[in-house]
């Protein structure tokens, strides 16, 4: 009977350490390729399951396919998915709520949705914090204060991001903080293998 009873410990503890794995894997995660190098990044469905969604909508898609970091601004974030290499604007599905009241902060390395004055105007375009952007944390509801919602993190590949960061940039007609040089992103895909 002690013999059984052991048995049995042995097994839950194993059946659950390997729910606890499966907990762990349960992120999502996606590689960016660029001309500059690729990175992983992890989702977080569970804290922004709506962004994540959406942006898996793109991914799946194939909607990032040869777009562009559009946007550098160095010791501050890089910005892409809107745009060609020719910078014209592409067509994106309607815009999404604003999930950045998740817990979720503007760290070095977290991935978040750009968005206009609207708080609720994401669509396709995001940015990768390069520092600790307090001011585009969730503050409060007033549309002031909202902030800019994270829904992932670098995983591998954060030297890559800093390079982008460095780019040197140019105005471009209204667009500023524009690379010199095309960064492009030749594909966003899912990880089969996840880090």
């Amino acid at each position: 009977m002690r013999h059984i009873q052991q048995y049995l410990i042995i097994a839950l503890i194993t059946c659950a350490a390997f729910v606890s794995e499966l907990a762990l894997a349960a992120n999502p995660q996606v590689i960016f390729e660029t001309n500059r190098g690729d990175f992983i990044v992890e989702l977080y469905p569970e804290k922004a399951p709506k962004t994540v969604a959406n942006f898996m909508k793109y991914v799946d898609s194939g909607f990032y396919k040869d777009t562009i970091f559009h946007r550098v601004i160095n010791r501050f974030m890089i910005q892409g998915g809107g745009f060609s290499a020719d910078m014209s604007e592409k067509q994106t599905l309607a815009p999404i709520v604003n999930e950045a009241a998740n817990g979720l902060l503007n760290e070095p390395g977290t991935i978040a949705m750009a968005r206009t004055s609207d708080p609720n105007s994401a669509t396709a375009q995001f940015f990768i914090n390069l520092e600790n952007n307090v001011p585009l944390n969730f503050q409060g509801s007033d549309p002031d204060l909202i902030g800019y919602c994270v829904f992932g993190r670098v995983l591998k590949g954060m030297d890559v991001v800093r390079e982008i960061g460095a780019t040197p940039t140019k105005n471009l007609g209204p667009y500023s903080d524009v690379p010199k040089s095309t960064i492009l992103i030749h594909q966003i895909k899912l990880n089969t293998k996840p880090l």
